[in-house]
């Protein structure tokens, strides 16, 4: 039985935990051969291997830091080499920051926007490069935010970086759309990840409360009635990198599960 991917090879960046291992997966299952690009070397291997063990998938991992561009060309150049090209493009890898404004610095700033907004933009190159010097209609998808459709406080450098990626993902789409290259994003919500858990003990020592309740809080405020799971976000991405949502460019859907309306 044939799968929606079939035949396709799908590069994945930050896909060593969470929701990148999710989508990782999930496009193995769906039929595609995966390349995961992470600065953990080891973690990506592992996941590399469980797509084998488990959907017999043709992988490829290597280290990558997405802050750097050469890294970027580089570790896509080598996926390219070594699964024979490649079709889609995730630029999933980023980092949360919850800092007040007020207490921002120089370093704080660079360090998150250079991942989160250049990891996305060196992705978008290598990825549009290749696709273009191939003549391969591919797909580019990118990691946004429901911070980036509403600033959130405590959050707000971060939610200028997925503001950020929105506009390249609206840019992009127009560039290479004459190529018949799509550029879509997918923005999830409280999602259960290490990520959150991180963000959660940020929180907890902040606002004195205890461990697990300003995931809860968050989590109250979705319509669904439960958090998100990274297999959730895996689907919509999933959907983004098949035939289906091929007529669909420049977009950034929230998969939130209802938290935000717009």
């Amino acid at each position: 039985m044939s799968t929606p991917l079939d035949g396709k090879v799908a590069v994945i960046t930050g896909a060593s935990q969470g929701i990148g291992e999710a989508i990782a997966l999930r496009l193995a299952r769906d039929g595609a051969d995966i390349a995961i690009l992470d600065l953990n070397e080891q973690g990506a291997a592992a996941v590399a291997d469980r797509i084998k063990s488990e959907h017999a998938r043709s992988t490829f991992a290597t280290k990558c830091n997405v802050s750097e561009r050469d890294s970027v060309h580089a570790a896509v150049a080598a996926a390219e080499r070594e699964l024979g090209g490649f079709d889609i493009m995730i630029n999933n890898a980023g980092i949360a920051q919850v800092l007040p404004l007020l207490e921002v610095r120089e370093p704080d700033f660079r360090t998150i926007t250079d991942i989160n907004v250049g990891g996305v933009l060196w992705g978008i190159q290598a990825a549009a490069e290749s696709f273009i010097a191939r003549g391969v209609r591919g797909k580019i998808i990118n990691a946004c935010s429901i911070s980036g459709h509403r600033g959130q406080p405590i959050f707000g450098v971060y939610s200028s970086t997925k503001f950020a990626v929105r506009a390249l993902t609206q840019a992009a789409a127009q560039e290479y759309a004459p190529y018949g290259i799509t550029v879509n994003g997918y923005s999830p919500g409280t999602v259960g990840t290490t990520m959150w858990e991180e963000i959660d003990r940020t929180l907890a020592e902040r606002n004195n409360v205890g461990l697990g309740e300003s995931f809860a809080k968050q989590a109250s405020n979705i319509a669904l009635g439960r958090p998100s799971t990274p297999e959730d976000v895996a689907g919509f991405v999933a959907w983004l990198a098949g035939p289906d949502s091929d007529y669909m460019t420049g977009q950034s859907p929230l998969v939130d599960g209802g938290m935000l309306f717009s």
